[in-house]
Parts: C-alpha cells; structure tokens; sequence
C-alpha cells in the first residue's frame, strides 16, 4: 500500500487532492481523522498507530460489516420462513417508520 508519491514535487501537493473524498464524499470526517493521523506518526508508524481509522475508513468505502448483517438477517428470515414461524403477508413486512 503506497500513499505517498515516489517523487514529491509542487505538482504532485497540488493534484494530490484530487484522489480523495473531500468534496462531497460521503467519508469525508473518516479520511479526513486517518489522514491527521497519518500526517502526526508519519507515514510509516503512522500504518500501525492508525489502522483503526483505517479501519472506519475502509468500512465507510466498502460498507462490508453492513453487507453482512444484511445477509445474516435475511438468512434468518429465510430460516423462520422454512420453518412455518412467518407465513403469508408477515414475509415481508417492512418495519415500522419509528422503529429506528
């Protein structure tokens, strides 16, 4: 994993911020702490020291941790559904507008 550019020139600070997700990116505030983080240790501690924004980053980008909860949970509908628990129009109910 390389962040920092072989050779660092004016060139390179000015189209640097273009690869990013600071202008209307939804994890904007993750990339930005990972990065203060990164800017503080250095590039090379910086790796360990912040692997858990990293971490938050990465989730915010891929959203995995959300895919597989939505996956359990359907695989556990599917399983009431087999076994008889759920039948007709509780199947599928969506739930409640407040229930958040």
């Amino acid at each position: 994993m390389s962040i920092s550019p072989f050779f660092r020139s004016p060139f390179t600070d000015i189209t640097g911020g273009m690869i990013s997700h600071q202008m209307l990116g939804r994890c904007q505030k993750e990339e930005a702490r990972y990065m203060d983080c990164l800017e503080a240790y250095g590039l090379d501690r910086g790796r360990v020291k912040c692997a858990h924004l990293f971490d938050d980053f990465h989730e915010c980008q891929t959203k995995t941790k959300q895919f597989k909860r939505f996956m359990a949970m359907r695989k556990e509908r599917d399983r009431q559904i087999a076994e008889g628990k759920l039948k007709g129009d509780e199947k599928y109910v969506s739930p409640r507008v407040d229930s958040y």
